[in-house]
């Protein structure tokens, strides 16, 4: 096994932990609308979703009328996403797979699409590349992703602190939502780019509720409470992250209301 191959493993296992589907739910609002608003997608036109998840963006296309591709590396969320497709009466292709190495013939596709997903594959530079090769000539690539300055951003380097550093070959996820950064990986491509920014809320009844459910749901922070309590130190990150809510905290009522800022990456394929 390879130290690629490892890493992988353990992304797989990191995103089937816990309850993604919750998560997914809090975060089908806003980006998606944000990026369907610059990504239209027409009735017969050909879609991939990458890192797919349970389904947000993938089930939006199809609703438009789309012949769309759910691609995940953890197909653990395809039994959420499945039947949430039932549920819309919607038929999409749900395939396991690698951002890293899409499985598909150059120029396949009329939108490549990714929300909070791509971001966290290990090896940026080899990501944009698949993304631009499987986008047909004239077609678009259609990205969100949380940005490093954000509270998503900052939950990552708090959680860093605590964790071993990635190897070498890794780049941090919250890069993706760097403009400098992703219009650096797009370079020796021909897709030519535009970036806006938006938020997306996140509502509880509390700080603690929110880290509650953060570290019962989101892989991440479930991986990271389980080897951190195993080290004696998650009650010290744990600290930190009902830290970081509190400092968020937009809410007069004394429940919860965070911003959470993200990129919308939209790419055309000038080729």
């Amino acid at each position: 096994m390879t130290p690629v191959a490892d890493l992988k493993r353990a992304h797989r296992a990191t995103w089937a932990a816990g309850d993604y589907a919750a998560v997914a739910e809090l975060i089908d609002d806003a980006p998606p609308d944000d990026l369907f608003a610059r990504v239209e997608v027409a009735p017969g036109e050909e879609v991939l979703d990458v890192a797919s998840g349970t389904g947000n963006l993938a089930l939006r296309a199809a609703g438009a009328g789309a012949q769309v591709t759910g691609l995940d590396l953890t197909p653990e969320l395809f039994q959420t996403a499945r039947r949430r497709a039932e549920e819309h009466g919607v038929a999409i292709d749900w395939l396991e797979g690698d951002a890293e190495h899409l499985p598909f013939d150059d120029g396949r596709f009329d939108h490549v699409l990714s929300a909070f997903g791509v971001q966290f594959a290990p090896r940026h530079h080899l990501v944009a590349r698949e993304l631009a090769r499987v986008c047909r000539p004239g077609g678009r690539i259609g990205l969100v992703n949380w940005t490093p300055e954000g509270q998503v951003g900052e939950l990552f380097k708090i959680m860093g602190r605590y964790l071993p550093p990635p190897p070498d070959f890794a780049s941090p996820p919250p890069l993706w939502g760097d403009e400098q950064h992703v219009r650096g990986l797009f370079d020796d491509t021909a897709v030519a780019l535009q970036f806006a920014r938006g938020h997306n809320p996140w509502r509880f009844a509390s700080a603690e509720h929110y880290v509650v459910f953060m570290e019962t749901n989101y892989g991440p922070t479930v991986k990271a409470r389980e080897r951190l309590t195993a080290e004696g130190r998650w009650q010290e990150c744990r600290a930190e992250i009902l830290a970081l809510a509190e400092r968020h905290n937009e809410a007069t009522d004394g429940s919860l209301l965070m911003s959470a800022e993200y990129l919308v990456v939209v790419g055309r394929n000038m080729s």
